[in-house]
């Protein structure tokens, strides 16, 4: 199948030869002889001009390639651009990059290494939990959202496919968006403002205290890269807007990283029709110049590493201590060959020849069993068939490659998506060293503590040496979850010994979107405390297809940061009849204050002095709920409350039962008198209806009124009754008309014997034509042919639309040789132009009444009630292969149908 712009790599392995090959694929580096033309170096630094890298990046030294931004700028402030609006885009799954090709070369081994028992809860709980973007708030109506998101000074900032919002991460309150990604480059112009097809990256810049947004973007596949770097630490003013052309293939799945000397990136690359995959390919982006806004440069490999080698992702670090001085960029590969192979990108922009990108070390991972490599979809969901089993994307590491400097050690944490125990399980590790060596695996360890499938992590390590894992989880006896577990730093190495905390619990399964999920999810650190971890992810509110929903949240593992005072409550309030959120409940805290529910049924009280609190929910047509719970300091109690409705609910839908059109201002009548009216998208609702029997009737102008239709309401629960009404159609009788004259053509003269009023009725009297033209033929088309013009047809009110026109032609020839026929002709501009024809069968030698065309038929044309006024004609010409046939004709009458 072709390949579509928002395209997606899907399952890629790798065999064992990649080891070998790595080791010939580092840059032995001498200077290009009869390289490109140089534009002057800046800052001391060694670069290539716009024009010299129009087309892709060109080689400067042996093996080392670099190019040039194709335009930057300074924004205006994002606060003082308006949000790009929601495009109405039907909705689309994203493709396949490669077409869905499985290349799986790894083999599976007995995993050594998991963790197979959940351990006691003791994972704190959030102190922030809200909604992300939601389907369809962004520009693409598309699915996976890709969802990612990064915390910094004082703001959260997410970004999904195509769209981005900032919140104040203090209270959780958005303070810009969402808005589509391509508001960012409003202006900017290029295919970076017009072709931004998603694939998106935040990130937060501890270093510099800066924002970088990334999208790649092309006319007709991503042959771009489109980076901005904000220009303080608040992410709703200026940014430098870059583009950068990375050559002519398809360059996919694009993963951003910090590093001092550079912004580095990895990509997986096919060709330009998106069929072949062509291997992985490293990229480097010139941080120090771009932090200035300046004209900036790229390097790279001679191009993608080859089709044997696994995907990869460079080291994003964490916390305020940078790498060691000098240090390297450290890719890690996904161990489809049983190493977690790392290289290393030493980026020289003074010295471009001195750029290197080579193999430094691949310590062994743990065997491990690969997940759905050949179907790529088979994470189950409750309530759904295996047709719409979720993508476990296990063929790759997932979104960040987190490193932090100790000082006495560096660390890398990463994770990737196994089989384990017959579900998906989490595999996540820790490498010690990758810059300087030595490296090892400081911990490794499959995350499978039951028969839950978890997959689609995220993982990362506060300054104190705790890691957290977020994921999804489901199974066939459940929705799509977000959750997240964790180790303290003294726990037992290869545990997640702290348990398993819920973000949210999905309420609806996925169904469609070509099985995608997902494609990353997103856990960062705070910058300011360096404790607090921030996580993003998907889930379903409602089963659907196309509905994506994103939750944020936040926490701090025990013991990190300073000692809080205070904890939280949150909770859901459920119906009980249902087992669903109730929206705009009232929720009591006694002697503290009250809030309310958002959409799916989430409250939830911060900054609470620890002690047990009494809760109330309430709300109309609902019984209350009560509970209580017990506040700890840093931590957040859960307590769920139940509620019962009392009532129930009515709504549908009312469309034409001929077109399929909703009926606006229809009404619905419902037993004890009661109704209500459609509004403009043909839907009606009763909202407070007690449980029991009742019988609705749907009536429209223009419509037959509905058969008294009984229904059933349950407390709790939303019936839903359509309704189809049929058209009322009216026919007008046989109208004749009041005017006859000769048309042009022929020998011009129609019917040379005319009694006064012959066309009146079909009464006998008729006019004739002896010398029925000047040449013969049988088409409506012959000009050489007699013919007869009506007008004055008085049909009255024709309603407001026409369903079908009638003709009668009443008439004779002499002779039925020659085959005579009337071919009978419509016009609505006084015959100006005529449109609309039928053609009679052979006339007989007695008077005869013809019938042409039906109560739904339009004569293929366009018709309104204002076509049969006073420009109305209907014209008769005179057909045979004979010029002295002789005609007879009684009359013509139209009838027209209409409701």
């Amino acid at each position: 199948m072709p390949v579509t712009r928002r395209s997606r790599f899907v399952v890629l392995t790798a065999g064992l030869a990649g080891v070998a090959m790595v080791v010939a694929l580092a840059i032995g580096l001498q200077p290009k002889a009869g390289g490109p033309e140089l534009a002057a170096p800046g800052s001391g630094h060694y670069v290539v001009s716009a024009a010299a890298s129009a087309n892709g990046p060109v080689e400067v030294a042996t093996g080392v390639f670099m190019g040039a931004d194709q335009k930057h700028d300074k924004s205006v402030p994002l606060r003082q651009v308006r949000p790009d609006p929601v495009r109405a885009l039907p909705a689309q799954d994203e493709g396949d990059g490669d077409q869905g090709a499985s290349r799986s070369g790894h083999v599976n081994v007995a995993d050594p290494v998991v963790q197979a028992t959940l351990a006691s809860p003791a994972m704190p709980g959030t102190a922030k939990n809200f909604d992300g973007i939601p389907y369809p708030g962004v520009a693409c109506n598309c699915a996976p959202p890709d969802t990612n998101g990064e915390v910094g000074a004082t703001q959260y900032v997410q970004i999904v496919n195509e769209g981005f919002q900032v919140w104040d991460k203090a209270t959780g309150s958005s303070v810009y968006g969402p808005a589509g990604i391509t508001t960012l480059w409003s202006g900017f112009g290029g295919v970076c403002q017009s072709a931004g097809d998603g694939d998106p990256v935040v990130l937060y810049d501890q270093l510099a205290g800066r924002w970088l947004v990334s999208q790649f973007a092309g006319s007709s596949v991503p042959t771009d890269e489109c980076v901005a770097i904000s220009t303080s630490s608040d992410a709703t003013g200026s940014w430098y807007r870059y583009d950068f052309h990375l050559g002519s293939n398809f360059f996919d799945y694009p993963k951003l990283a910090v590093w001092p000397d550079g912004y580095y990136m990895s990509d997986n690359v096919f060709n330009s029709l998106g069929t072949s995959f062509l291997g992985p390919q490293p990229f480097v982006f010139d941080r120090a110049r771009m932090l200035q806004g300046l004209s900036a440069t790229f390097q790279t490999t001679a191009g993608a590493l080859g089709s044997a080698l696994d995907p990869m992702l460079p080291a994003d670090v964490d916390g305020s201590t940078p790498p060691p001085a000098g240090a390297p960029e450290s890719f890690v590969m996904w161990p489809g060959n049983g190493a977690y192979a790392t290289y290393h990108y030493h980026v020289d922009w003074t010295t471009p020849a001195n750029s290197t990108f080579s193999l430094f070390s691949s310590p062994a991972a743990a065997g491990f069993t690969q997940l759905c490599p050949t179907s790529r979809a088979c994470v189950p969901e409750s309530g759904v068939s295996s047709s719409s089993y979720l993508d476990g994307l296990a063929d790759r590491l997932m979104f960040r490659l987190a490193y932090r400097n100790f000082g006495d050690h560096e660390s890398v944490v990463g994770n990737f998506t196994v089989s384990s125990g017959g579900v998906a399980g989490v595999r996540w590790f820790e490498l010690r060293n990758v810059t300087a060596g030595p490296e090892t695996v400081f911990q490794q360890s499959t995350y499978q503590p039951d028969s839950t499938w978890r997959w689609m992590g995220s993982a990362a390590m506060d300054h104190n040496g705790d890691i957290a894992v977020g994921f999804n989880a489901s199974s066939a006896s459940i929705v799509p979850q977000l959750r997240y577990a964790g180790r303290l730093a003294s726990d037992a190495l290869g545990t997640l010994a702290q348990g398993e905390a819920t973000l949210i619990a999905g309420t609806g399964a996925q169904s469609g979107t070509s099985n995608r999920w997902g494609d990353y999810s997103d856990l960062t650190v705070d910058p300011v405390d360096d404790c607090t971890f921030w996580f993003t992810g998907e889930y379903y509110s409602v089963n659907a297809s196309f509905n994506w929903r994103t939750r944020i949240g936040s926490f701090t593992m025990t013991g990190c940061g300073s000692s809080p005072t205070t904890g939280s409550i949150a909770g859901q309030v459920t119906d009980t009849n249902t087992g669903t959120g109730v929206a705009s409940a009232s929720v009591t805290i006694t002697g503290v204050g009250s809030t309310t529910t958002d959409a799916s049924g989430n409250y939830s009280f911060s900054n609470l002095a620890p002690a047990t609190y009494s809760l109330t929910a309430s709300k109309t047509n609902y019984t209350s709920g009560s509970g209580s719970g017990t506040v700890t300091a840093g931590n957040t109690t859960t307590v769920n409350l139940a509620m019962t409705s009392t009532t129930g609910s009515l709504s549908g839908k009312v469309t034409d039962a001929s077109t399929s059109a909703v009926i606006g201002g229809a009404t619905v009548q419902i037993s004890g008198g009661g109704s209500t009216t459609t509004d403009a998208s043909g839907n009606y609702s009763f909202p407070a209806l007690a449980g029991g029997s009742y019988t609705l009737t749907a009536l429209a102008a223009g419509y037959a009124t509905s058969a008294a239709t009984p229904v059933s309401v349950s407390n709790g629960f939303n019936t839903v009754q359509n309704f189809s009404l049929t058209p009322t159609v009216f026919s007008t009788s046989f109208v004749f008309p009041t005017s006859a004259v000769a048309g042009s053509g022929g020998d011009g003269n129609g019917y040379q014997t005319a009694p006064a009023g012959w066309y009146a009725a079909f009464d006998g009297v008729v006019a004739s034509d002896s010398k029925s033209g000047t040449g013969s033929g049988t088409s409506c088309a012959s000009t050489n042919r007699d013919s007869e013009v009506f007008s004055g047809y008085s049909l009255g009110s024709l309603g407001s639309s026409i369903l079908g026109i009638r003709v009668q032609v009443r008439g004779r020839a002499n002779s039925t040789s020659s085959s005579p026929s009337f071919c009978v002709e419509l016009s609505t501009d006084g015959g100006a132009h005529w449109a609309a024809s039928k053609t009679t069968p052979t006339l007989g030698t007695s008077l005869t009444t013809y019938s042409l065309g039906t109560t739904s038929d339009l004569w293929g044309g366009s018709w309104t009630p204002a076509s049969f006024g006073s420009g109305f004609r209907v014209r008769i010409v005179d057909l045979a292969t004979s010029t002295q046939r002789t005609f007879y004709l009684d009359g013509v009458s139209v009838s027209v149908t209409y409701q």
